[in-house]
């Protein structure tokens, strides 16, 4: 089955990391987002893959063709970007015609399912989660016994909790893009914007059987706080709970889990828990916890926690000899 990836987007709450690279490209617990997104694509046995790029779209097609040049990938450039909708209709001849259907994932999206159990359910399937905030998402209303009867985007008063994660399998493309087709024709916006979940509930309407299944985890990537959050849990795997795999750095505690990248130097420190550390970055005296660091940066005298340092970047803290007498308070805070 073909994957549908649109990562075109500018990733203007990432900023200023994304003034520089892809929302996509941005790392978080030893890979990028992307990265991520296609190694479980891979695991399901999914080998074709269309890429909806945009923003700083040459970076995005450098990346897949140099890490996974095994993949069969075509590129479609968005220009210009007004929505996932519109992102799809733009690419509809690279997928219109796929008999045995189609998977639609979010490029800023992470999953944790099943997802050669999902290409073997029957229909049109969407990925939702519960969430507590449901007014800053896409929803699904459900009938008794599952069937999909409404789903709407970021509603005012919402009638569910259930949230679109970013992951559509989609029986029929061609009806797909027919309902593209028709809310481009009619200039038919949401928010601004030609929406994926208005042409659903076209097919909706028609007839089209669609049914929900929820995901174990759902990390939107999207902003600082998500992202962190999502390192962390990410983080939390077996491969990443010990630090017996790691090499040892001189004078420096690691607490685990952590992500450390390849020749990286790292000296007088406290590592840890929930930091991923790119390719060859410079780390002495320095304290770091639940942050993610980029390649090819330098750290030193510094005390860190929830932070993202960018690749190619340096910050030296502040390091004092004092000589201090009784009574005496200091705050640097």
């Amino acid at each position: 089955m073909k994957a549908v990836i649109p990562v075109a987007g500018i990733g203007s709450r990432l900023r200023p990391h994304t003034h520089t690279q892809p929302k996509s490209l941005v790392p978080v617990a030893g890979n990028t987002i992307l990265g991520h997104i296609i190694d479980r694509l891979l695991s399901a046995g999914v080998q074709d893959f269309v890429f909806i790029i945009g923003y700083l779209g040459e970076k995005v097609e450098s990346y897949v063709r140099r890490h996974y040049p095994q993949i069969k990938s075509t590129f479609v450039v968005q220009e210009p970007r007004e929505g996932i909708g519109h992102a799809l209709w733009i690419a509809r001849e690279e997928f219109r015609q796929e008999s045995q259907g189609m998977l639609i994932l979010l490029g800023d999206t992470i999953v944790d399912v099943d997802l050669g159990a999902v290409l073997q359910m029957p229909g049109t399937v969407l990925g939702v989660k519960e969430v507590k905030t449901p007014t800053l998402f896409g929803l699904v209303e459900t009938a008794p016994g599952g069937r999909v009867t409404k789903v709407m985007e970021k509603p005012k008063i919402p009638k569910s909790n259930y949230a679109m994660v970013g992951l559509y399998k989609i029986a029929h493309p061609e009806k797909l893009v027919d309902a593209l087709g028709r809310l481009i024709e009619q200039d038919h916006r949401t928010h601004g914007e030609f929406q994926l979940t208005d042409a659903l509930m076209m097919l909706i309407q028609e007839g089209e059987e669609m049914t929900t299944v929820t995901v174990d985890n759902w990390f939107d990537c999207g902003r600082k706080d998500t992202l962190l959050e999502a390192n962390a849990r990410l983080l939390n795997r077996p491969e990443f709970l010990s630090a017996s795999s790691l090499p040892e750095f001189p004078n420096t505690i690691i607490i685990p889990p952590v992500s450390i990248g390849k020749n990286c130097q790292i000296s007088c420190s406290i590592i840890g828990p929930n930091v991923a550390i790119g390719d060859r970055t410079i780390v002495e005296n320095t304290i770091l916890a639940d942050s993610i660091i980029g390649s090819y940066s330098e750290l030193r005298q510094a005390v860190l926690h929830d932070c993202i340092v960018g690749s190619d970047a340096s910050f030296r803290g502040l390091n004092h000899s004092l000589n201090i007498g009784d009574n005496t308070e200091i705050d640097y805070s």
